[in-house]
């Protein structure tokens, strides 16, 4: 028999053909029966407390089925996770939390139904301000799902560290920088609104949704109702886009399951509008960064501080690992990083792709460019200079680090050395034109509690079983070539299933782990299943076929080597002289990514990345007005992000390297590399045009005027 070529092949996306006939399932999409359908009330202050509620105008509409308030909603057992428990009390902590909803006949009756409902406040006062002389500045307590992070995300947790001593690396330095850099509250916007459609019997609690995990998902409505987890099932196998906004907050899960419970049998729909995202999903939360460097007359840094405030809600905190990327990119004797949150009242921020390392990594970026020019030297030598030989902080070797080799080829690619250093050097028709670089980095992380089943029928037909997700990024295509390559058969003998919490326990999509966790228990079930077969049948399928299931095995690598992604970005960058408009006609990114496993649609996730992290550097802000403590530009109308017209030429490259230490594939992740560096690309290129360096995304043009 011919094998088809799995890993490594540039095959179609196996679920492309549902997606182009539209027959792949979205979680609003199922067929159900008779459903009713959920409109949520939400706060219109941003701190107190209901005070009394009148429903009867809404209840008196024909074809309204159910209101539901603080008041007649179920208890929850588990209500001390604000992201989970809704309802449970009349506390209100955030504008555009939910404070209530109607369920009705039809969407259109619960939506009129639901600003018939009266809600009287107490309101007290409220802060939404984020600034860096504030006195209430803090160590994060716990940094939400980081906190908890395997060793290899852990050296990105938002705790202080330091090495040697910062003031006399800078004191002794023969160049320094000192600077501050911000980046705005960037709100999720994926393609598909998160969705729930509940139905609750007394045999078994149905939820479609909208999530990066079925199983995390299940977990935590099953803590919140107090049920088994057993009873419930969460069904999810295609999912519109996520960037981390799918992974943990379930609010919406939660209230459809409620309004199922008041209408039992009856499935209840609850999508979200546009508007309500902006308050009910999460976002990267904004941040204040003071980095200061310093370099001896070689152009080696001897010093590195880098300190983040962020903001994080009042309710509940979150804080990210900016500060963690600068642990880890560069060579210097003194160290140090600090992170400080304010808590506000606001909604509670949440993943966003690149979390943590695309904020921090545009401030140390930024630097580096600002002290290589002090310095008077190329910023792609300058960083080059600084690479270290161990991760700085672990001492660790690194399992493959070719940053380096990825700097050295995009400028070639890009034409680098034929640039004319000096800032404003370049005018074409009234356009001023620049170009700058930044590097990228994201941990090629492996998170718990994954397992697997592989079936093989006696005609050679192989089903491959695991709870994984795949939120847009290619899992169907890439975990099916993965399964093909540790069976040693062909791709087409291969049936996936994913998506369903009636398959094996699987990691959410995040962190750019989901094909090392993933791919790698395949491989552990795979091999399995070969050594079933030779023990037990002489290497030969039986009748009746052969069923085997194996968890992920521990990577003793883990504890010996640092194990991240690398990449290189470049930008030009062209702003007119008259109006201070600003274009990004070219980015180009090499890559350090292992072994790719398919080259088409890892393509796809480095464009998207890129087209992301433009996105970042010039338009999105979320703009709070801090009379009511809300988003003002809460819709696709003026919430701007990325479109085509905004996009020039994107290239993409990777090397030709396999890890051999992350996985059996030899993969890294592909998924956030990929925007980290994006941003600072921009922002070095737009000063090289104009002499100007922009501190504080996104670049608008009124920052770019003299």
């Amino acid at each position: 028999m011919t094998v088809t070529s799995a890993v490594g092949a540039p095959l179609d996306r196996v679920d492309g053909p549902l997606k182009v006939r539209g027959a792949a399932t979205y979680a609003g999409e199922w067929p159900v029966e008779n459903p009713a359908h959920l409109y949520p009330l939400q706060a219109t202050i941003a701190a107190g407390r209901v005070t009394a509620v009148n429903t009867s105008a809404a209840m008196a509409q024909p074809g309204v089925l159910a209101v539901l308030t603080h008041l007649n909603a179920p208890k929850l057992a588990w209500a001390t996770d604000p992201e989970v428990a809704v309802l449970q009390s009349d506390e209100v902590a955030f504008r555009g939390q939910i404070v209530g909803a109607v369920i009705a006949e039809t969407p259109e009756i619960a939506r009129h139904a639901a600003s018939l409902v009266r809600l009287t406040y107490e309101q007290r006062p409220h802060d939404t301000d984020l600034r860096a002389d504030r006195d209430d500045l803090h160590k994060p307590q716990h940094a939400a799902i980081f906190g908890s992070m395997p060793g290899d995300l852990q050296d990105g947790s938002p705790a202080d560290s330091a090495a040697g001593d910062v003031g006399a690396g800078l004191a002794g330095a023969a160049v320094t920088v000192d600077a501050t850099y911000t980046t705005a509250m960037n709100h999720h916007n994926p393609l598909e609104p998160h969705t729930s459609i509940a139905i609750w019997t007394d045999d078994e609690i149905t939820l479609y949704c909208s999530t990066q995990g079925v199983h995390l998902t299940r977990s935590l409505l099953a803590g919140a109702f107090g049920v088994d987890a057993a009873r419930i099932r969460a069904i999810s196998p295609h999912v519109g886009g996520a960037f981390g906004s799918k992974v943990y907050p379930v609010t919406w899960a939660t209230l459809a399951l409620m309004g199922a419970q008041l209408v039992p049998g009856r499935p209840v729909k609850f999508p979200l509008t546009r508007q309500q995202m902006f308050s009910l999903v999460g976002y990267r939360p904004a941040t204040i960064q003071r980095v200061r460097l310093g370099a001896d007359s070689g152009g080696r840094l001897t010093a590195i501080a880098h300190d983040v405030i962020q903001q994080t809600a009042r309710v509940k905190e979150y804080a990210e690992q900016t500060v963690g990327a600068t642990r880890t990119m560069y060579a210097a004797p003194n160290r140090s990083t600090t992170t400080r949150v304010t808590a506000l009242d606001v909604p509670v921020p949440t993943i966003m792709r690149g979390p943590g390392e695309a904020t921090g990594m545009f401030a140390l970026e930024s630097a580096m460019d600002e002290l290589a020019y002090a310095a008077g030297l190329d910023p792609v030598e300058f960083r080059i200079r600084n690479e270290p030989e161990v991760h700085p902080e672990s001492g660790l070797p690194f399992s493959s680090r070719h940053l380096v080799t990825c700097l050295r080829e995009g400028a070639r690619r890009f034409g680098w050395p034929e640039r004319d250093p000096a800032p404003l050097s370049r005018r074409e028709n009234g356009w001023l034109a620049g170009t700058g670089v930044a590097a990228s980095i994201y941990p090629s992380a492996r998170l718990p509690g994954n397992a697997a089943t592989i079936h093989v029928d006696a005609d050679g037909r192989y089903t491959v079983e695991i709870g994984a997700a795949d939120i847009g990024t290619g899992t169907w295509t890439a975990l099916t070539q993965i399964a093909a390559e540790a069976l040693g058969v062909a791709v087409e003998d291969v049936n996936l299933r994913i998506g369903d919490t009636t398959l094996p326990i699987a990691s959410s999509a995040g962190f750019s782990s989901g094909i090392n966790c993933w791919g790698t228990t395949i491989y552990a079930a795979a091999a399995e299943l070969r050594a079933r077969l030779e023990s037990e049948h002489g290497g030969t399928v039986p009748a009746e076929g052969i069923e085997v299931s194996a968890e992920m095995p521990d990577n003793p690598y883990m504890a010996q080597f640092a194990m991240y992604s690398f990449g290189a970005q470049f930008a030009e960058v062209r702003v007119h002289e008259d109006t201070g408009e600003i274009r990004v006609p070219r980015l180009l990114g090499v890559f350090d990514a292992g072994r790719i496993i398919n080259p088409k649609t890892a393509r796809s996730q480095l464009i998207g990345g890129m087209t992301q992290g433009l996105s970042m550097a010039l338009h999105e802000a979320s703009v709070i007005d801090p009379r009511f403590g809300h988003v003002v530009n809460n819709d696709l109308g003026t919430y701007h992000f990325a479109a085509n017209a905004d996009v020039g030429s994107i290239e993409v490259h990777y090397l030709e390297e396999r890890d051999p230490y992350t996985n059996p594939m030899g993969s890294k992740g592909i998924g956030e590399v990929c925007i980290v560096g994006t941003a600072a690309a921009i922002a070095n290129a737009a000063y090289h045009a104009t002499g100007i360096r922009v501190r504080d995304l996104p670049i608008t043009l009124d920052k770019l005027l003299r």
